[in-house]
């Protein structure tokens, strides 16, 4: 537990860009708005994150920095309008003190499918883990979507980590707080990286890329794994309806586009890909990370299975109904089978569903099903590819369900129990009306800090004969197997 900080003291701290100042929020110590990198604007667009500058004079660092663009999108975490920048590769810093003793520090991605969100959202505020656990905390910004992920290689060598550009961010900011996290109170040695959603695919692909090997202790995905990267030459297939939608073929011509103009073309393209115009695309998104470059030589899964990060502790887990955020429509049961097949799966695993669950609705079936195709699946899956490494893996299900009716325990709803903010904005309308469920924020808040800590959440680790998993409800049990005729009937299903 960490002392009431006092609010004159002197909030300046030098940084290897340059000093800034800081201020007392919520009785820790708040840097918001904290270059990490140089612009990536002009010159830089597309390009591989580049050093700044730095700066002489004394810089305010009390206002949160612009996010990086983004299509409107608003969402459970930040429903209000987004000011965003091209300059965007700023990060966040809550501290109990900034006096040079060696915390961990819980290192935040934030998610939003690689397009929209930012670090600065409330349901991030750190000073609970600040508080209740002596944990320094970062959250960050990054490039997004086709300015963050767009192949571009075929133009040059200068452009070589193009289609990767948002996880270099990540790795730069991460190199950043090694570098400077001791002048914050943080132990650069003690770095969990965590996120969710998109965030969690990051934390997953972070997990395989050579370019962050050693840089941290240990992970958190939550609702995410190491799936959500695409193969080189689908990218390229991405890349030609980028330049299509642009009306442009070459690299001058799409720099000299602005901002507001590649978001529309992301959006073109996006749609493009939602009605399967993009070849062998599947069900991946046009914007994630690219595989076939320095960040990310190939599948994460691939690299981790071959013992990437291999030392690293991992907590990973998802939510019950994760699905209930995106399936907005009804299903019958022909869309439902046509969902199955577009997995690659047939009635078999239909079958499966409709035996575990007897009295569900098509479109309940639906959601079952796309939440453990898309993340439940996969984080078994990355589970069970560390099973031979000596880092240990431990699994949680968040299955709290939320009073309002048709969310139950729905994607990202997690968060604020996580950072034990459940009183922050927005947060109500999810969780619904009646009394608030401090008891579950506290068990969950409780395992995250003695994971960042310790290293261990307060279970045994997950393995493949016993599959231990904490299951967080109203009341919390360690389950062994959960679901395991969904978990088989998912086997040989990409």
């Amino acid at each position: 537990m960490s002392e009431t900080v006092d609010a004159a003291t002197d909030m300046i701290v030098d940084t290897t860009y340059g000093p800034i100042q800081g201020r007392v929020k919520d009785d820790v110590v708040l840097f918001s708005g904290v270059p990490y990198a140089a612009p990536p604007v002009g010159t830089f667009r597309f390009k591989a994150t580049q050093p700044h500058t730095g700066w002489q004079e004394i810089r305010s660092a009390t206002r949160f920095s612009p996010a990086a663009p983004q299509l409107p999108g608003g969402g459970m975490t930040d429903a209000l309008p987004v000011k965003w920048s091209e300059d965007c590769l700023y990060l966040n810093i809550c501290t109990p003190a900034a006096d040079g003793n060696k915390r961990p520090v819980f290192f935040w991605i934030h998610g939003g499918a690689y397009r929209t969100g930012q670090g600065a959202v409330p349901w991030y505020n750190g000073a609970q883990f600040a508080k209740n656990g002596d944990i320094v905390v970062v959250s960050i910004n990054y490039r997004m979507g086709a300015l963050g992920f767009t192949n571009l290689r075929r133009f040059g060598d200068e452009f070589e980590t193009s289609g990767a550009n948002g996880t270099l961010d990540q790795i730069t900011a991460l190199n950043w707080v090694i570098d400077n996290i001791e002048n914050f109170g943080g132990d650069p040695e003690q770095i969990t990286i965590a996120g969710e959603s998109a965030g969690a695919f990051s934390v997953g692909t972070l997990l395989g890329s050579p370019r962050s090997e050693g840089r941290f202790k240990r992970a958190v995905p939550q609702s995410g794994a190491g799936q959500h990267t695409i193969p080189a030459d689908i990218t390229e297939k991405v890349t030609d309806c980028v330049l299509e939608k642009a009306g442009v073929t070459s690299i001058d011509a799409l720099m000299a586009l602005s901002a507001e103009e590649i978001l529309q073309v992301q959006a073109e393209v996006e749609q493009a890909a939602a009605k399967g115009e993009i070849p062998d695309l599947g069900t991946m998104q046009p914007f994630y990370p690219a595989e076939g470059n320095s960040v990310n030589p190939g599948s994460p899964l691939d690299a981790i299975r071959a013992g990437a990060s291999a030392k690293v502790d991992i907590l990973i887990g998802t939510n019950k109904d994760e699905s209930t955020l995106f399936i907005t429509e009804a299903y019958d049961d022909e869309k439902l089978r046509r969902g199955i097949e577009h997995y690659g799966a047939d009635d078999a695993l239909l079958d499966v569903y409709r035996q575990c669950f007897p009295e569900a609705s098509a479109t309940e079936l639906a959601v079952q099903i796309q939440t453990d195709h898309s993340f439940r699946v996969p984080a078994i899956r990355l589970a069970e590819a560390r099973q031979a490494q000596p880092g240990k893996t431990f699994m949680y299900l968040f299955a709290w369900e939320s009073r309002v009716p048709h969310l139950k325990s729905t994607h990202a709803l997690e968060i604020p129990f996580v950072f034990n903010n459940l009183n922050s904005a927005g947060v109500s309308a999810f969780i619904g009306p009646g009394d608030v469920p401090q008891n579950v924020a506290d068990k969950m808040h409780a395992a995250w800090i003695n994971f960042i800590r310790h290293g261990e959440p307060g279970w045994d680790p997950y393995e493949q004969e016993a599959r231990l998993t904490m299951r967080f409800d109203n009341e919390s049990t360690l389950v062994r197997d959960p679901d395991d005729r969904k978990r088989q009937a998912w086997q040989g299903i990409r």
